[in-house]
């Protein structure tokens, strides 16, 4: 089930769109859905499957999957990927810098020091070995984290 707390969404979807190398049936749980929007403070967006958002989360802003989220921008809100229990999911953003990122049961936040630069890069965060683990994105090491799940 898809909501968010406006009235105007902004939100598209795309059945059939699943993790690289996998292959299922369409169905209502592996639906995609594209905010093509920035989620500000107070927003809350619920999906059953993955999201992406074209713009950044701020600090208040909420996302809550059953699969992947994947920002276009710099997440800075609370994210939860997975939320259904799906450990093999993954967050990637231009920049991580969220107030809490959690991966099915595990959570995470920003370092308190607030020097986090970042990588230089877009990010990952993922769990490997019962911990979420955040490191830049390196494109063709899909296979390295789908076959771990």
């Amino acid at each position: 089930m898809f909501s968010t707390n406006e009235g105007e969404t902004g939100v598209g979807t795309s059945q059939g769109a699943t993790q690289p190398g996998i292959r299922v049936q369409p169905g209502p749980d592996n639906h995609t859905f594209l905010v093509c929007r920035t989620v500000r403070s107070g927003q809350v967006i619920k999906c059953p499957g993955n999201v992406v958002v074209m713009g950044d989360v701020h600090p208040g802003g909420e996302i809550i999957a059953a699969g992947h989220v994947i920002i276009m921008g710099t997440l800075k809100g609370v994210v939860h990927a997975g939320a259904e229990g799906y450990e093999g999911a993954v967050v990637l953003a231009f920049r991580l810098q969220p107030t809490q990122l959690r991966i099915a049961g595990y959570i995470s936040r920003a370092p308190d020091d607030g020097d986090y630069a970042g990588g230089g890069g877009p990010e990952m965060a993922r769990v490997q070995e019962a911990t979420v683990v955040i490191e830049k994105y390196q494109p063709g090491n899909e296979k390295r984290w789908v076959n771990q799940a």
